[in-house]
């Protein structure tokens, strides 16, 4: 297990990458990003469809996926504003809308700045 949390999302992918980046230096606080493929999914418990279809945040026992995950990152904020937000996001019914959200940038990833054809999800 890891002591630290690590948030694990496709390396594959330029949007994806571009936007680690971003929060990476935008957040006070951020966990160890790392790429999907650089991991073994084994020992964090993860499939490739897992991974494939949503970045994860694990912290401990605790696992996040999609519009939780990033929920969960706001959360680890030391601004309370940042981590109220991190909370509406997974509250009802904002959480349905973050949800949906997720899925159509994940859906249409490849088609967002940064993005190429090796972004899109699988069939």
């Amino acid at each position: 297990m890891r002591s630290r949390p690590v948030l694990v999302f496709d390396g594959d992918c330029g949007f994806c990458t571009t936007a680690v980046g971003v929060l990476e230096k935008r957040l006070a606080r951020f966990p160890d990003a790392q790429p999907w493929q650089w991991l073994d999914l084994g020992d964090l418990g993860l499939s490739e469809h897992d991974v494939t279809h949503y970045v994860w945040l694990i912290a401990g026992e605790r696992r996040f996926r999609g519009h939780a995950a990033f929920a969960a990152l706001l959360q680890m904020q030391p601004s309370w504003g940042i981590r109220f937000i991190g909370r509406m996001l997974v509250t009802p019914p904002l959480s349905w809308a973050a949800a949906l959200g997720y899925a159509l940038i994940a859906r249409f990833r490849h088609r967002l700045p940064g993005g190429t054809a090796a972004c899109a999800l699988p069939r």
